[in-house]
């Protein structure tokens, strides 16, 4: 299971290694699909150099993923209430630590990957006043039972594209998480020390494990 876990993580915010003009960004499933077939296949291809040199795998996220995340959206969701208590320094500096902190997780998770297939459900007419959505994702693994993900993807109405912003499994949210694990730090020891908290782990190497 801890390839999935990690995956789940990954693809928190539709992990795509995909060139900007070769992704549609108008349609969350045509999105989806193009990206998750882009993400697996470079992986497939890269595997020697990403053997020989994990940090390559925070490269490629830094330059091909970042672009379709929201990562400001997702860094203000985890803050939730103790967004009202800070300054706008505090929260870019949150916002930028946040978004290392996601790199490097990725890149981490990324290392684990041996093939495992992706399976996208069918694409769905997107009513005209719906800004968030939610698609579904198969993890097909030959050695476990299908894991069901829910991505959700939410529209930017100034570029009328979708982002990435959270990943729901077994009904779990996985920015809730993150809300639950770090509001208590950030109760008792301000955002200040979270956001070094966050730049710390992020920091640290990538690392093939073993799987």
């Amino acid at each position: 299971m801890k390839f999935i876990r990690g995956l789940m993580l990954c693809l928190l915010a539709v992990p795509m290694l995909a060139q900007a003009a070769t992704v549609d960004q108008t349609n969350p499933y045509r999105m989806m699909d193009t990206v998750s077939a882009h993400l697996f296949g470079t992986l497939k291809a890269e595997q020697t150099k990403i053997q020989a040199n994990p940090e390559q795998l925070r490269v490629i996220v830094k330059q091909e993923l970042l672009p379709y995340i929201n990562t400001r959206y997702a860094a203000y969701k985890v803050l939730g209430a103790n967004l009202r208590n800070t300054t706008t320094e505090q929260r870019d500096a949150f916002s930028a630590a946040f978004t290392d902190y996601l790199v490097a997780s990725y890149a981490q998770v990324l290392t684990q990957y041996t093939d495992q297939k992706i399976e996208l459900e069918s694409p769905k007419p997107v009513p005209a006043d719906r800004s968030i959505i939610s698609v579904r994702v198969d993890i097909i693994d030959p050695q476990r039972p299908p894991i069901r993900l829910d991505f959700k993807l939410r529209l930017n109405k100034k570029t009328k594209e979708w982002q990435g912003f959270d990943m729901v499994a077994e009904g779990v949210s996985m920015l809730s998480t993150k809300q639950s694990e770090w509001s208590g730090q950030l109760r008792t020891k301000g955002i200040d020390a979270v956001t070094q908290s966050l730049r710390d782990l992020a920091a640290k190497p990538i690392q093939i494990e073993n799987k």
